[in-house]
């Protein structure tokens, strides 16, 4: 039997271990262009259970370690990686409820159930990844259920090693590139860090700190005000009230948010199974706890002074230094806002760069996360954002396929209808926020949108973040490459050259627009070159524009219509 103390360890240790090796699971990405982020995604998102897993208690049971790291991964994830990762840790939540100390039989239950849930949250689950890899090991713990926990652990290790090295056998990419799946050697370097606390050796040390969210359930709805604007007098709702709920059976968690919406402001209640965290500004808090008992029993009680708050951080902030100015702009970029009735539509985009930033709100996007390849948001960072836009309908365009996921899984802690549209590049978010009707109910109006950003052209020129090999072809790191739809097409040194040869091979008979999408390494004199060069070569009837996006990481996006 394992204790929740042992249990709360044994995930510290594997979080210090996938920081300790990011970079080494980073590298096993196949292409070699510079989005190889699995590593520090995963780390990124066990890591964000740290800090609330180091305040539990040596008395805390089984259930209370899981259930506390899979809360705080469920909003830390970063990538598809590591919302595959918060959902196998989910498993460990569902399976250990309740209970105060595991066995044998409870880990492999809990790794049972954590592989079923990151099947069912894949579309199209391709096997040689981190799932089959989980899967199996998964199995084989189920095999060894009689056994005592550290040799249970060692044989579910040993089964998972088997897969991962089985992956480039079930994906060519991978044979092809000379490494295993970066997903799967991930988990296996997280479980082995586990079974240096099962194995009674102690936790891993020596980790980096991986990066935190930039908001946390516990800090949820604060920053509704802005100091400079506001008087203390104008605080009519003056104490910040936070509680969990932990939910009787069948308690309707929605009858409590409207009481509080009625009785209330800047409410937020993220429901999270048979838990919910509920905030509210309120002249009566009294009030709020005596209604919210009626659901189920409270604990984690916070009741502040927003009048003392005011005026201390007043005070405070004449001697901020500026760094400290703007970390606290950027912990505030997104305000909790309440539904609007009246307001039908909202809409969130992932995008990196101030120019793209201006084209996505200059397209009515209400709210841009900073973010796309090498930077992917957490699943907190897109419910931020969701929870800013007061609208009653909010779509989410994460204009990267390793984006969806999280956006996926922000779309289930909103507290507002959201629809998540699979958009999968820049080029394609644009065109679907051109696609969009307001007269039109929201799934037709996701259905057209989608349809219309499917046939959009994206074209990507970047460069090698490493020797690989294309086609027969070696490529050398620091070697232009065009990318077509996610496809490398073409490798070279020159950018000019290699930006029009692209476009000119992505247009089609039916050809209209070609916008050319210039990044924060292209001046402006080099992009309206490149962009006169596009039209020369593709000429004719094709309208050829030019936008300074200001990307990282592509020193040109490409879009075809």
């Amino acid at each position: 039997m394992i204790t929740g103390q042992t249990l709360r360890d044994a995930i510290l240790s594997g979080a210090n271990n996938i920081a300790n090796q990011r970079t080494r699971v980073d590298e096993l990405n196949v292409f070699p262009v510079p989005d190889g982020d699995t590593g520090t995604n995963m780390s990124m998102t066990i890591g964000a259970a740290r800090a609330e897993l180091e305040n539990l208690p040596d008395s805390c049971t089984v259930a209370e370690a899981s259930k506390t790291a899979a809360s705080a991964m469920l909003r830390g994830a970063r990538g598809n990686s590591g919302v595959i990762t918060s959902l196998l840790f989910r498993g460990f939540s569902k399976a250990l409820k309740d209970k105060t100390t595991a066995d044998a039989a409870d880990l492999a239950a809990a790794l049972k159930m954590g592989v079923e849930a990151a099947y069912k949250a894949v579309m199209k689950p391709t096997e040689g990844t981190i799932l089959t890899v989980s899967r199996l090991a998964a199995e084989r713990a189920a095999e060894c259920t009689e056994m005592d926990i550290p040799e249970m652990w060692e044989n579910t290790l040993a089964a998972g090693q088997a897969a991962l090295d089985d992956t480039p056998n079930l994906l060519p990419v991978l044979k092809k590139a000379g490494v295993v799946d970066a997903g799967g050697q991930g988990i296996m370097v997280i479980f082995e860090g586990m079974q240096q606390v099962f194995a009674g050796k102690g936790i891993v040390a020596g980790a980096e700190v991986a990066a935190k969210p930039k908001v946390s359930s516990e800090a949820a709805g604060k920053g509704v005000f802005a100091d400079d604007l506001m008087k203390v007098e104008d605080i009519k709702n003056g104490y910040c009230t936070q509680f969990l709920l932990h939910k009787e059976e069948n308690a309707s968690v929605e009858r409590l948010r409207a009481f509080l919406e009625s009785n209330g402001d800047s409410v937020v209640v993220i429901e999270d199974d048979d838990v919910a965290n509920c905030h509210v500004h309120t002249s009566d808090p009294g009030m709020m706890l005596s209604e919210a008992i009626k659901y189920g029993y409270l604990t984690n009680f916070k009741i502040e002074n927003m009048h003392e708050q005011f005026l201390a951080r007043q005070k405070q902030a004449k001697g901020l230094e500026k760094q400290a100015e703007a970390e606290e702009k950027k912990d505030s970029e997104f305000v909790y806002a309440a539904v609007d009735p009246e307001r039908k539509y909202g809409f969130v985009a992932v995008a990196a760069g101030e120019g793209l930033k201006g084209v996505f709100t200059d397209l009515g996007v209400d709210a841009v996360v900073s973010g796309g390849q090498t930077m992917n948001p957490s699943t907190e960072d897109i419910l931020a954002a969701i929870q800013s836009v007061p609208a009653k309908t909010v779509l989410v365009l994460p204009n990267n396929k390793n984006i969806i996921m999280a956006s996926e899984q922000a779309q289930k802690l909103a507290d507002r209808k959201v629809i998540v549209l699979p958009t999968r590049t820049i080029p394609q978010g644009m065109t679907a926020m051109l696609n969009f009707d307001p007269d039109t109910a929201p799934e037709e109006n996701a259905v057209n949108m989608m349809a219309a950003a499917d046939q959009v052209g994206t074209g990507l020129i970047t460069y090698a973040a490493r020797d690989s090999e294309f086609d027969g072809k070696p490529i050398k790191k620091g070697e232009i490459m065009a990318l077509e739809n996610g496809k490398i097409v073409a490798t070279g040194t020159d950018i000019v050259k290699m930006t029009y040869r692209l476009a000119r091979a992505m247009r089609k008979k039916d050809t209209q627009f070609i916008t050319v999408i210039s990044g924060c390494d292209v001046s402006d004199e080099e992009a309206e070159h490149t962009t006169d060069m596009v039209r020369a070569k593709c000429g004719g009837n094709i309208e050829v524009s030019h936008i300074s996006g200001g990307q990282p990481v592509y020193y040109y996006m490409i879009s075809v219509e």
